[in-house]
């Protein structure tokens, strides 16, 4: 299949207001004759239920969770970009757009970036008209501060909690539309199929997470904004409930899967602790603008760090990197973290951990004026490991964090299943190859708030309205297969349960599809996760019933799906035959140990096509045109 990207024509920054324009319009009048879908509540989900019912669509939303408010966009904690340039420091659209294609290790598809830039003050003023508690300088201008891949102050913060902050926004706009009767919330309830009537997305089945019964319903159009897979991993820092079903059952409805394998480490968490252990933390990069990464120069040393003096410390980061030091990318500074690790330079009980100190930020502003910053992410910090960070530096190390795969979109963020949009991390449309840190915020608020809203409409506008009901064949035999899947499920009575299932795959992509690859490593993964399918469906055990509250089979459902698209991962990283960003093989690599890309083999995404169950899934390339932005060798020296 020809993937057609839809990118308009003319100057890139001229696109999106010439693509706007040219969309063809749906009369305000007629906007509630359509019933659209929402699948999430996130950022992007949210904030995308919230301005389309506002515009007069009526909106079903859903979301697995309670309460819209516990999505995971509620866990950034650092920031969110913008090029307002209040710092004076020579940012603007162009920069961000540079820094954001560059970051990614130029993976990224040109015209999408821009247009998140372009967009990117638009949602700082939104947000702050919602009441978004954003930091302010003394003269109560919007505050700023540094990230990771960046040489000026562009993140927008409430202090250590942006995320929470700004999904209350979302959620506050919401929950006005819900009162209003134009948003019916569906909580509590898991996407399990997209239902496909004559090529186009026209409902969703879905299992009550509280009765048990599956539930199917009709829409013009569909929105997944359901997240990433980084839980695949099974450590990671993501929600427990954060997993890949939605997007692979839409996989496997014919949505083709871009970059699978680009998967983002974060070098800032808190490191693992034991061996049942479900979930990791995140330290959010925001303290690598105060914090100063280092270990000890000599291998072995176990002395606490109170007892090695600077003249027997290694700041490897500023060492390496003096024009960026600590706040080079996210996927640099682990790799930097693992290697360190690896020559036996690590700290802590395991060895597996650096140091990020705050002692010279202490000394040098006061530490009230660091409390102020980083307050309460020291506090979470010392609650997890009973230690003070500001009498002690924290210890850190690299943990799996976002995906930057997802559902291949073209500029409308539709799929390859037309009438299914992909918000968010649910797509794969604007990090490339690693997301600079506090862009995930604006990826989701753009595409919720200012994109989907007008080409949702351009979608709706150019096709003729076809109302169906879920009495449809096409609804019968979805939720048949759902309901198939689930007593398959129950059916097994094995003696291994799903957690250990997950945990064992996630420790085989953590060994070999993680940090770093290499070929060997990709071909015997394949092979274990192969195996270990063909055992979780002969041994799982899933405790319960179908028609009643029942965590283990959610659980089940998730883990099948992850091991099917582990192997994904696995392929698309064998395929993908450079380094590049998050993606790092062993064998493509620079004298420097930095990643070698191949421009002239690779410089495209990959779409993986579901062609059946067993059978080897079909790649489709798009590729990427730079026209904007020269070609060459990352660096941050």
């Amino acid at each position: 299949m020809k993937l057609d990207a839809k990118i308009p024509t003319g100057p890139i920054a001229e696109k999106w207001d010439k693509h706007r324009f040219e969309m063809k319009l749906v009369n305000p009048a007629n906007k509630r004759k359509y019933e659209i879908i929402v699948v999430g509540t996130g950022l992007a989900g949210g904030s995308a239920s919230a301005s389309l019912a506002e515009l007069g669509y009526n909106v079903k939303t859903f979301c697995i969770q309670d309460s819209p408010r516990r999505a995971h966009s509620i866990a950034a904690q650092g920031g969110i970009n913008a090029s307002k340039n209040y710092q004076n420091d020579g940012d603007s659209d162009r920069r961000l757009f540079y820094d954001t294609v560059k970051g990614g290790d130029f993976r990224a598809r040109e015209a999408n970036v821009y247009r998140l830039a372009q967009l990117s003050g638009n949602i700082i003023d939104q947000c702050v008209a919602q009441g978004v508690p954003f930091a302010r300088e003394y003269g109560g201008q919007l505050a700023n501060r540094s990230f990771g891949g960046a040489q000026v102050s562009r993140t927008f913060y409430a202090r250590g909690q942006t995320g929470q902050q700004l999904l209350l926004g979302a959620y506050s706009a919401l929950s006005r539309q819900i009162a209003a009767g134009k948003v019916k919330m569906f909580p509590r309830r898991e996407m399990l199929d997209i239902v496909v009537v004559d090529g186009k997305a026209r409902g969703i089945v879905v299992r009550n997470l509280i009765t048990g019964e599956i539930e199917k319903y009709a829409a013009d159009a569909v929105v997944l904004a359901t997240g990433g897979y980084a839980n695949v991993f099974f450590l990671s820092t993501n929600a427990m409930a954060s997993n890949v079903t939605a997007t692979y059952r839409a996989y496997r409805r014919g949505a083709f899967f871009a970059n699978p394998c680009f998967t983002q480490i974060h070098p800032t968490c808190i490191p693992v602790h034991g061996a049942y252990q479900s979930k990791l933390t995140l330290m959010s990069e925001s303290l690598r603008n105060d914090g100063r990464v280092w270990v000890p120069k000599k291998p072995g040393d176990k002395r606490s760090p109170s007892q090695i003096p600077e003249s027997e410390r290694d700041y490897y980061l500023e060492n390496k990197y003096p024009s960026f030091g600590n706040l080079v990318p996210r996927d640099v500074a682990s790799r930097n973290a693992k290697e360190q690790c690896d020559i036996g330079k690590g700290v802590g009980e395991t060895g597996l951990a650096v140091y990020l100190d705050f002692a010279d930020a202490i000394k040098r502003d006061g530490r009230d004026v660091i409390a102020k910053k980083y307050g309460n992410l020291f506090q979470m910090y010392e609650k997890i490991t009973a230690e003070n960070p500001y009498e002690t530096p924290m210890m850190i190390y690299p943990a799996v964090h976002y995906t930057m795969g997802g559902l291949w979109v073209d500029y409308n963020l539709m799929s390859t299943i037309n009438g299914l949009f992909v918000l968010g991390e649910a797509n794969f449309s604007d990090h490339g190859a690693n997301r600079l840190g506090a862009s995930a915020l604006m990826q989701g608020l753009a595409d919720g708030y200012f994109i989907i809203p007008y080409t949702i409409g351009g979608y709706l506008a150019a096709n003729v309205k076809n109302d169906i009901s879920t009495d449809h064949p096409a609804f019968k035999e979805s939720t048949a297969g759902v309901e198939s899947a689930v007593r398959r499920l129950l059916s097994i009575k094995g003696r291994r349960t799903v957690d250990d299932f997950h945990r064992h795959l996630g420790n085989i992509l953590w060994e070999y599809c993680g940090m770093s690859r290499n070929d060997e490593g990709l071909k015997k993964a394949r092979k274990l996760i192969q195996d270990l399918r063909g055992e979780f469906w002969e041994n799982v055990l899933v405790p319960g019933s179908e028609n009643d509250f029942n965590q283990s089979l959610e659980k089940a459902g998730r883990v099948a799906d992850f091991l099917e698209f582990g192997e994904l991962m696995v392929i698309d990283a064998l395929a993908r035959r450079e380094s590049c960003g998050g993606h790092f093989n062993e064998g493509y690599q620079t004298e420097e140990n930095e990643a070698r890309r191949d421009d002239d083999n690779f410089c495209h995404v990959s779409a993986w096509e579901y062609t059946g169950e067993g059978e080897e899934p079909g790649l489709n390339k798009e590729q990427l045109v730079f026209e904007n932005v020269k070609l060459t060798q990352r660096s941050y020296k």
